[in-house]
Formats: C-alpha cells, sequence, structure tokens
C-alpha cells in the first residue's frame, strides 16, 4: 500500500515537472529555425524540444533494425549455422573422397593420380598435414625426387609433422648416398622421437659406417632404455661397439686406454672372438700373461677359433715344440671333439716331428669333414711318414678343391670376409659375422699366407713347407715341388685305395 503510494507521488511530481517545463517553454520566447532546399522550417521551444525527441526514438528504432538484418545475416553466413554446417559438411565429403582415392591410388602405384587427388582434397579440406604427406609420397613414387623433397621441407613448419618431413629427406638421402647429411637428420630425427626404432637402427647403423663408436655406444644405451632390444643382445652389440672402439684408440696410438677398452669388451661379451684376442694381445703386451691366458681359455670354452691359438701362442713365442704342446693342453684339453681343436694338436705335433701323434690327433677329420686344412695336414703327416709322392699330391689337390671350412660369414648377406668386423662390407649390417660353415663354400686356391703363429719358431721339420689357405685360415703343406691341376687318373685312383 506504501510502496504504491510512492509510485503515485513520483508520478504526479514527474507529471507536474513536465508541465512546468512545457510551460516555460511555451512563455518562452525564440525558437528554433531549419533551412534546407528552399524550404524554411520554424519551431518553437517546445516544438524542437518534441522534434528532437522523436529523433531520438526514431534512430533507436533504426539501430534496432540493423541489428536485426545482422542477425539475420549470421544466421544464413554465420560458422554454426544449419546452412554453413552443411556447406562445411559437403566439402569435408568431397575432400576425404579425393583423400581416399589418392591413397588407394598411392597403394596401386599410381602416383600422379595420386597427386593430382592431393591436390583436390587440399582444396576442400585445407589440412595440409595430411594433403602435404600423401602429395610427398605420391611424388616419390611417381619418381619426382625434387617435388617430394619440397613438399617435406614444406611439413617442417609444422611441429606436427617435423619428425616425418625429417625422416622423409633422410630416407631420400640414404637412397641417395649422402650418408654424411643423412647422418645429422637421423640425429635430428631421434632428437625429436628417441623412441621411435626405425629412426634408432638408422642412427646405430651410419654411427657405426662412419666409426662413431661413442655415439653408436650412446644410442645402443637409447635402444635398451627405451625397450627397443633386451638386454643380452645389448651387452653383446655393446661389447662389439667397445672392441671397435678399441681398435681406433689403439690405431691412434694410445695402448693403455685400448687395453682397457679391450678388456671391457671382453667382460662385456667373452664369446667374442676379437675382442678375446685384442685384450690377450693387450695383457701380454702389459706383462700379463695368466690374465691372457684365462681368457682365451674361456673364449675357447664357448668358441674355438685359429686366432684364439694364435694369440696363445704369443704368450710364449720362444718355446719349444714340445713345451708349446705341454702348454696348450689348457686348450686342447677343452673342447677336445671339436675340429677346430683337432687340427691344432695335429699341428702341433707336426711341429714337433711326431707324425703318428699328428694322425691320431686328426683322427678321420679328413675324411669326414674334408676342408682344404684338414686335408693339407693330413698331406704333411703322409711326407712325414715317407708317404710316396703320389699319395702326398692326391692329398694337396684335393685341398686346393676341398671347402674352405669355417669362416665370417654375414648372417644377412651371407658375405664371406676375410677377417671379423663391425659392418658388413656388403650389406653394412652391424654385428653380423659369425664364424661358421658358408652356405655355399667356395673352392680354396693357394694364397700363400703365414704358417700358423704356433709352428713360427719352433725347430722346422724335415719337410718342404709351404702354405696353401684362403681367408685367415693358416694350413700347413708339404712337398711344394709341384702343384697342378694335371694330376692323372692313375694318381687320383691310387689316392683312393
Amino acid at each position: 500500500m506504501l510502496l504504491s503510494l510512492v509510485k503515485i507521488i513520483i508520478f504526479f511530481v514527474i507529471v507536474a515537472v513536465l508541465a512546468y517545463g512545457g510551460v516555460l517553454l511555451l512563455e518562452s520566447e525564440g525558437g528554433l529555425q531549419l533551412a534546407f532546399g528552399g524550404y524554411e522550417i520554424a519551431l518553437g521551444p517546445l516544438q524542437a524540444v518534441i522534434g528532437f525527441v522523436a529523433l531520438l526514438v526514431v534512430l533507436w528504432i533504426a539501430l534496432k533494425v540493423v541489428g536485426l538484418i545482422l542477425a539475420v545475416v549470421k544466421f544464413l553466413l554465420g560458422d554454426e549455422t544449419a546452412l554453413s554446417r552443411y556447406f562445411d559438411r559437403n566439402r569435408e565429403r568431397k575432400g576425404f573422397e579425393a583423400l581416399a582415392d589418392g591413397m588407394l591410388a598411392l597403394a596401386s602405384g599410381e602416383g600422379r593420380v595420386a597427386m593430382s587427388k592431393a591436390a583436390k582434397a587440399e582444396k576442400y579440406l585445407r589440412k595440409p598435414e595430411l594433403t602435404n604427406l600423401l602429395t610427398a609420397q605420391a611424388a616419390e613414387a611417381s619418381g619426382d625426387k625434387r617435388k617430394a623433397e619440397e613438399t617435406y621441407k614444406r611439413l617442417l613448419s609444422d611441429d606436427r609433422t617435423r619428425f616425418v618431413g625429417v625422416r622423409g629427406i633422410l630416407k631420400q638421402r640414404l637412397d641417395a648416398g649422402d650418408t654424411d647429411t643423412a647422418l645429422k637428420l637421423a640425429e635430428k630425427a631421434f632428437a625429436i622421437k628417441p623412441k621411435h626404432v626405425e629412426t634408432q637402427d638408422v642412427l646405430l647403423k651410419l654411427q657405426a659406417e662412419k666409426g662413431e663408436w661413442s655415439a653408436a655406444r650412446r644410442t645402443l644405451s637409447a635402444k635398451l632404455k627405451h625397450g627397443a632390444i633386451p638386454r643380452d643382445v645389448h651387452k653383446r652389440r655393446d661389447a662389439v661397439l667397445a672392441l671397435s672402439e678399441a681398435k681406433g684408440i689403439l690405431d691412434d696410438g694410445a695402448s693403455i686406454e685400448a687395453r682397457e677398452a679391450a678388456i671391457e669388451a671382453n667382460k662385456k661379451s667373452p664369446d667374442l672372438i676379437p675382442a678375446a684376442v685384442m685384450a690377450a694381445d693387450n695383457l701380454v703386451g702389459a706383462g700379463n700373461g695368466k690374465q691372457a691366458a684365462r681368457i682365451l681359455k674361456k673364449a675357447w670354452q664357448v668358441q674355438p677359433h685359429p686366432d684364439l691359438a694364435a694369440a696363445f701362442a704369443r704368450i710364449e713365442p720362444n718355446e719349444t715344440p714340445a713345451e708349446r704342446i705341454k702348454r696348450f693342453g689348457a686348450l686342447t684339453k677343452v673342447n677336445a671333439g671339436d675340429p677346430e681343436t683337432k687340427m691344432l694338436l695335429a699341428e702341433l705335433q707336426i711341429a714337433n716331428e711326431d707324425f703318428p701323434a699328428a694322425r691320431r690327433a686328426l683322427g678321420d677329420l679328413a675324411e669326414l669333414n674334408p676342408t682344404s686344412r684338414s686335408l693339407t695336414i693330413l698331406a704333411a703327416v703322409e711326407r712325414g711318414e715317407g708317404g710316396s709322392d703320389v699319395v702326398v699330391r692326391g692329398w694337396l689337390t684335393r685341398a686346393l678343391t676341398a671347402p674352405r671350412g669355417p669362416q665370417w660369414v654375414c648372417d644377412n648377406c651371407n658375405t664371406v670376409h676375410a677377417e671379423w668386423g663391425p659392418v658388413c662390407n656388403n650389406c653394412n649390417g652391424f654385428d653380423t659375422l659369425s664364424w661358421r660353415q658358408p652356405a655355399q663354400s667356395e673352392v680354396a686356391m693357394p694364397a700363400g699366407t703365414e704358417m700358423l703363429p704356433m709352428i713360427v719358431g719352433a725347430k722346422e721339420p724335415e719337410v718342404d713347407v709351404i702354405d696353401v689357405t684362403s681367408g685367415s685360415d693358416p694350413t700347413v703343406l708339404v712337398d711344394a715341388e709341384v702343384i697342378d691341376e694335371t694330376t692323372s687318373d692313375t694318381e687320383a685312383r691310387e689316392v683312393k685305395k
């Protein structure tokens, strides 16, 4: 009730004030004159005020009308309207259809068609992170390397696609044989995505090819950290890299560092033959022959190898043949049935001129597993026991055409290597060389290599000795007066008898 009374009082006050103001305006003199286009309008004070108020009302209505018109336009053309969504969906549909057609064309080997579809997809989608990738791959498929590289470079400007761009250019540099640039790109790609397994493998391979062993070991540790390789494989390959690093240090003349690196490599992988040999040689040079012998015995127990025997002989280079046989008993009693052990013991007995013992040590190896080395050892035994020239020459002839025996063979491409290396010379595979019989043995031919180091320094037997070998395998031969390919059939039949 009181509020209604207050409202009524206020209303009357406003009306009274307006009435009073109107009276004052009617009684006041003067006015407002408007002249335009030859017309003149004279307004009194009250009329001028009313006209001004009317003008304000008209302006307000005009602003509302303009706002209504803008709202209608936004409704028709705005981002979140039914009409705009219809057109957007239509463009996306066409764009993704073009993208799908481009991917199918790329999978079908139609590079030019794929590039055309990628350009159409970019027109509708405006998503270069998708269409540029398709364009680059299509350009590669069609043989347009320049276009592909330009597109990959455009991908570098976006954080989401930078890795893809680097990886694409990296593959192009590898195909072009530019390994220096490829190495830098691989390092950049690895920095962007250190967990990417393919990038890890490419970087490790390039670092190994360039001889950057320390960097390769860091990359290998990253592979282990991110779970890309088992721990035992990492241990083996790290030993290979440590051995290669030791060889590099040895080439630079830092013997102490090389010794430590070689010993580290041997500790990581005792079955790695080159690591055992290098560690033993360094220990012998430091005057620690006993430790060197222990390393070589451990490696021989895993895999008998001529290089291990040669390194074992270098521990005591001036001993007599009898002393050498006694000291080598530590090796020959381990893996006694292995062909390498039998041939080693037979060669030691030949150096000691005990040919019957050499024949017993060799056993039936020359018949069951004929290799150039086992057959030439048997020829030496025949000559030492006074066998005829026909028999000796027969064994030598067989040795010339017999398999070489175990060699360093790449597990990837089956390429035979004369000596071990961390990287295959043919396929550039890392840590792929193993000591085994080649899948297709090559014919052994005269190579004139030196005799086993274990025989060097021993009393020379009363036979003419020459070397016929292939690769790095030492071989003892006798009676080198005539070795040719004209051995008669009669001699061959006599040998068989």
